[in-house]
């Protein structure tokens, strides 16, 4: 037991060394990228010139140090009208991306419109893949208002802010793989957190799921 919370401490203290808070709603990540940054990286040089993004959820924590796999990238982005669609679909075939839900660009930009999400992989592979979805509501367009910046070597990403991705993962999805993502945060970051906003989040996520409840009944 000693040993492991040694090796747990090492690693924590080891991922901090590699980032540094610029300010607020900036980190510098000085870590050495692997294939799945490079391919995130990659996705985004294309993504951005059609849209405004945040990546949410698990790779959230695994670009922060964790140690962990995934299959798949999870994106927000603002609706995109269709002739934009279109020219950002063409965009990912000529870099080698193919969509794992089709190819018939109309039935795909239906699918984003009706809220359902596209998932996007490259050379014929089907992970890592990224699952990109247009904002449909509050909750999905409030990412943008708080979303950081992680300066890499390699680039820029634009991340949910800690605060909402623990918030999100500790009472909203709550599995045992996300509840590890977000005890991995507050141990790194845990002289940077803002208590009182992931307690705001909570309730945010609470009277979501309320109103949920109410629209189901």
């Amino acid at each position: 037991m000693l040993l492991k919370n040694l090796q747990s401490i090492y690693k924590v203290t080891i991922s901090f060394a590699l980032m540094h808070f610029i300010d607020r709603t900036t980190i510098r990540l000085d870590k050495v990228l692997n294939e799945l940054d490079l391919f995130v990286l990659g996705f985004i040089l294309i993504l951005e010139k059609y849209s405004d993004y945040v990546i949410i959820s698990g790779y959230v924590s695994i670009l922060l140090g964790r140690s962990r796999a995934t299959e798949d990238v999870d994106i927000f982005i603002r609706p995109l009208q269709k002739e934009q669609f279109l020219k950002f679909y063409q965009d990912l075939r000529n870099h080698g991306f193919w969509c794992l839900n089709g190819e018939e660009e109309n039935e795909l930009f239906a699918y984003l419109r009706e809220g359902l999400a596209l998932r996007f992989a490259q050379d014929q592979q089907t992970i890592p893949n990224f699952e990109v979805k247009f904002t449909k509501k509050q909750l999905d367009e409030d990412s943008f208002r708080d979303r950081i910046i992680v300066q890499t070597t390699k680039g820029n990403l634009f991340i949910s802010s800690l605060e909402r991705q623990i918030a999100f993962k500790r009472y909203y999805l709550r599995s045992e793989k996300d509840l590890e993502d977000a005890a991995h945060l507050e141990k790194v970051f845990k002289d940077h957190l803002n208590r009182d906003l992931i307690a705001h989040y909570k309730q945010e996520i609470e009277r979501y799921g309320k109103t949920q409840a109410r629209e189901n009944q």
